[in-house]
Formats: structure tokens, sequence, C-alpha cells
């Protein structure tokens, strides 16, 4: 399945909404300390009701760290400046879906990083800054199920 990567989250809610989606699409959510908020947060708990222990999470104290357990093949970068459209990426099985903080989006040095393959936005209108952070990665997420044909899912009609 796919991995959801949070570079240095800082709201609590968003990455408890990425707990729920991770718990419910099957895939891997990978965080990058330092993060804005404790796993006790009641605000990250309240988010991802009761799929904590449904969905699997790992904190890496470095990107190189989290590269270290990755090892990934493709990497995107989501980011406003993205060259290619999410929707013209050819998504794979462990390919990592790489986000920034909420405040600023992800540094030009990680954007820049070797490990991406490629730079990704997600269309809005020009007069407005950014998605929140959880319906990033859900839009990127199920994009990508999306092209393999929801796989593992229990459609229902």
């Amino acid at each position: 399945m796919f991995r959801i990567l949070f570079y240095t989250p800082e709201i609590p809610g968003n990455t408890g909404n990425a707990i729920r989606l991770a718990a419910v699409t099957g895939a891997e959510l990978h965080l990058v300390e330092p993060l804005g908020f404790t796993f006790e947060d009641a605000k990250l708990r309240r988010a991802g009701l009761d799929y904590h222990d449904l969905a699997v999470v790992h904190v890496h104290q470095t990107l190189a760290d989290a590269w270290q357990v990755l090892q990934p093949e493709n990497v995107y970068a989501f980011t406003s400046e993205g060259e290619h459209s999410y929707t013209d990426i050819s998504y794979a099985p462990g390919d990592v879906l790489m986000f920034g903080p909420e405040s600023v989006g992800l540094p030009e040095d990680v954007k820049q990083d070797a490990h991406v393959t490629a730079r990704v936005r997600l269309p809005m209108l020009p007069s407005l800054r950014s998605l929140n952070l959880a319906n990033s990665a859900s839009i990127a997420v199920y994009e990508a199920w999306r092209q393999h044909g929801f796989a593992g899912a229990q459609l229902r009609g």
C-alpha cells in the first residue's frame, strides 16, 4: 500500500485525521519530528476517533531516519509549486506521498532532496494559498488507491 509522510506536522487534528485515513485505506503514516503535539493530545485523539490502534504509524527523529526505514523507490513531494498535477502521476504501491508542515509547507531543501521523484501539486484557485493538510493527503491517497482499483477495499453499491 501507499505511505504518507508528514514532515514536521504542527496541528494535532490533521495528524489525527491522517491516522484515520491510514486505517481506512491501509496506508502507512510516517511522521518526522519535531511534532507540534504529543500523542496524548486530546485533539489528536478526537480526530483519530478509535482508529489509532488500527493504523500503522511510525515516528522518525529525522528525515534521514525515515529514508533509512522506508527505502523509497518513489517519493512525491506535494507542494503548491509542484511541476506535476497529482492526477498525472502513475502511483505504485510503496510510493511515499510527502507533505510539509501546515504553516509553511515543505522547506526548499526537502523539496529538492535526492529521494524526491517529483514535486506534485493539487489544483486550486489562484487567489488561495493552500488546502488543509489532512484533506490534501486524503485527495492524494485516494487517487493513488483509485489507480489500483481500490485494492483490498469492500466496495458498496
